[in-house]
């Protein structure tokens, strides 16, 4: 009997997807994951009892492509043969005129994900293929909406949201290096520093995500006129922060412009 749902790669994304879909509801025998890795394999057979797990294709009705860029073709060519009705592409960079190449009549959705999709926070955006409809999207949204937020857009702005929230994450890691640094800085020891920044973001996040109010307007209810924090965004805006944070999601959605045409 063909699977529910078949994702080929069981890699960190993968896996974070089976452990999404579990935790939504979905039946562990309605699942399975195509891995080439014997050890790897074993991992997720002991991780997640139920699951099917396979060194090679397998029939489900939906496919998810978790694989490295250069495997893409090959993987949905071998679902379509198993007889998959939809693909969902996590793979980066893969047009979905590629993948419709080998695919023929199967709808096919491309999906740009992050890497927070491991902690069941991640930010998606799904674009549809020629012959993919309505039912098709809402399906690729179940899918990833069992590890984050699910947003829809056009396949070409699929490279404007690798620049923002695909690549997002490493900018906001990188400012939370540099915050633990400052508060080394003034005296605060590395531990202390780092527990304060993490929950500093992931307070400040939730108040900008489940709050009424918008960043602008969440920011000037810190700044104090003459106070501490309007003193530090004094030297973050001298130093060209707002600027810089424009420029590398500008530099980076052009970059995966680029590795899309290559």
């Amino acid at each position: 009997m063909a699977l529910r749902l078949v994702i080929v790669g069981g890699g960190r994304m993968g896996e974070a997807l089976v452990g999404g879909l579990l935790a939504a509801g979905w039946a562990s025998e309605e699942l399975g994951v195509v891995e080439p890795l014997d050890a790897r394999r074993h991992e997720l057979a002991a991780s997640f009892p139920g699951v099917t797990t396979s060194a090679e294709g397998m029939a489900g009705a939906g496919t998810v492509l978790a694989v490295k860029p250069d495997a893409v073709g090959d993987a949905a060519r071998e679902a379509v043969g198993a007889g998959t009705e939809r693909i969902l592409s996590i793979a980066a960079g893969v047009t979905i005129g590629a993948i419709e190449a080998v695919s023929g009549a199967v709808p096919v959705v491309r999906a740009m994900p992050n890497t927070p999709a491991l902690v069941g926070a991640g930010a998606a955006a799904i674009a549809p293929g020629t012959s993919a409809g309505e039912a098709d999207l809402v399906w690729a949204e179940e899918v990833l909406g069992a590890v984050g937020t699910v947003v829809r857009v056009p396949e070409h702005l699929l490279d404007a949201v690798t620049g923002l929230s695909g690549s997002g994450p490493a900018y906001v890691f990188l400012v939370a290096e540099a915050l633990v640094d400052a508060g080394v800085l003034v005296g605060l020891p590395r531990p202390t520093a780092t527990a304060l920044v993490g929950q500093t973001l992931l307070g400040a996040a939730r108040l900008l995500v489940e709050g009424s109010e918008g960043p602008e307007a969440l920011r000037a209810a810190v700044t104090s006129p003459g106070g501490t924090t309007a003193a530090g965004l004094r030297v973050l805006e001298a130093a060209g922060l707002r600027s810089a944070l424009l420029e590398a999601v500008a530099a980076a959605a052009a970059r995966a412009a680029e590795l899309g045409r290559a």
